[in-house]
């Protein structure tokens, strides 16, 4: 049997529900004790003056017969001699037994308690006073009826009702209380439930304010944002890698159907070189994205500690190019990585430089206390401000200025990127007087 609410609306209500029912509870005790206690010690206090005031002129003989009744009949005062003999009392209790049984000792001269085993029923509240301590002396009794309340337990049954009732309340307060306030949530969670891979750019009711539930809204409105963005890019991704492929795939088609249809006016040296320039292509392509992939992966890979001019200087160092390689290189600026993938940043930024530069290429190596810093300048026509996030992008064309020569597969700087955040770094474009920068900020390998 499941005690518990599934929902939180349930929950919440249940918890208020208890919660309301023992402060109430609380409260309804502390009325029932304070209404108890103060009317007994009224009571008390009346019957205690009116025993003490005809036990005063019994004492010195000035009672007067009947005795009279000041309290307009609501208390019964009586004068009662040993074997339960009533001398004299008040006109409303003319005629009555005693209203108690109660009687004082010589010891103890003044008692009171409840007597509800009167003759006539119903419950008193009895002050009984031994006039002297004489054997025979004569006894006082005070007595003023109990409300009925007091009596039959009425009092506690109207506070329990009134404790339910506003236990109930509080309920059906809390319950629709949080049911207007997780409204948005079923309406944000009802269109989540509604968005598929196949359209991604519905978006979740937001709620106005700045709440939780705001708050919730606008992240998960972000999220798909984001998410719509790369799946965007993926499809994106995908079009431009088959388009990429197709080229190759096709002049090697092409090749090879021209020298099945013409073996004799076909040159077989032109047709295996040409198959093996689109083959090296394919290859360098399909090279590169599995680079990716991995890399996307995150995967844990060994890392060592680099020398950062080292690095520079021996891969500048076996690499011809008919361009001047002009190199800065700080020494001791040691980072964390990984060496192959970070060879492979440095080419790619290299390969990028060599097919733009007009002349030479500037490789600088420095730190600024908390990172490294990797510089590559080329002398070329630069890449235009607005360019120069997309051309981060995979298989990203530019203008025919700075359109990708031979040998590119257009994913180069995604490649260098990507490494680049995998070791907690950041590759952008800078300013520069002539030419494109690129710079790679790593943080360097602290002590």
């Amino acid at each position: 049997m499941r005690l518990r609410p599934r929902s939180i609306r349930g929950r919440d209500t249940l918890v208020a529900t208890v919660l309301a029912a023992v402060a109430f509870g609380a409260v309804a005790v502390g009325i029932d004790l304070a209404v108890r206690n103060g009317t007994e010690a009224r009571l008390l206090q009346e019957t205690q003056l009116a025993a003490r005031r005809t036990s005063a002129s019994v004492r010195d003989g000035t009672l007067a017969s009947p005795i009279p009744d000041d309290s307009g009949g609501r208390i019964l005062i009586q004068v009662v001699a040993p074997g339960a003999h009533v001398l004299d009392s008040t006109p409303s209790a003319a005629g009555r037994p005693p209203v108690s049984s109660i009687w004082p000792s010589r010891n103890e001269r003044v008692q009171d308690h409840v007597d509800c085993d009167g003759p006539e029923g119903g419950c008193y509240l009895v002050e009984a006073i031994r006039v002297t301590t004489a054997p025979d002396s004569v006894v006082v009794l005070a007595a003023k009826p109990l409300p009925g309340f007091l009596v039959t337990g009425l009092l506690e049954v109207l506070l329990a009702a009134a404790v339910l009732a506003l236990s109930a309340l509080a309920a059906w307060v809390t319950w629709r209380i949080v049911g207007r306030t997780l409204r948005p949530v079923e309406a944000i969670r009802a269109q989540l439930a509604e968005i598929s891979g196949s359209d991604l750019s519905r978006r979740v009711p937001q709620p106005s304010g700045e709440d939780e539930i705001a708050e919730l809204a606008r992240t998960a409105n972000q999220t798909l944002d984001r998410l719509e963005s790369a799946v965007e890019r993926q499809r994106q991704f995908a079009s431009d890698a088959s388009h990429e492929l197709r080229t190759p795939i096709a002049g090697l088609r092409a090749n090879l159907e021209d020298a099945s249809m013409h073996p004799d006016d076909t040159d077989l040296g032109s047709v295996l070189t040409s198959a093996l320039r689109d083959t090296d292509r394919l290859e360098s392509i399909v090279t590169d994205l599995l680079l990716l992939a991995r890399i996307g992966t995150g995967g844990s890979v060994a890392q060592e500690e680099i020398d950062l001019a080292e690095l520079v200087a021996a891969e500048t160092g076996q690499r011809s190019s008919e361009l001047e390689i002009r190199t800065h290189l700080a020494p001791g600026v040691e980072i964390r990585g990984v060496r192959m993938q970070l060879v492979r940043l440095l080419g790619n930024l290299l390969d990028n430089a060599e097919r733009y530069a007009d002349s030479a290429i500037d490789i600088e190596v420095s730190s600024d206390g908390a990172h490294a810093l990797l510089a590559v300048s080329d002398d070329g026509v630069g890449i235009a401000p607005e360019d120069r996030k997309r051309v981060f992008e995979r298989f990203t064309r530019l203008d025919s200025a700075r359109s990708r020569g031979a040998g590119g597969t257009g994913l180069g700087l995604a490649i260098a990127r990507e490494i680049a955040q995998a070791h907690g770094g950041v590759l952008d474009i800078e300013d520069a007087p002539q030419g494109a920068r690129f710079v790679l900020h790593l943080p360097l390998d602290q002590p």
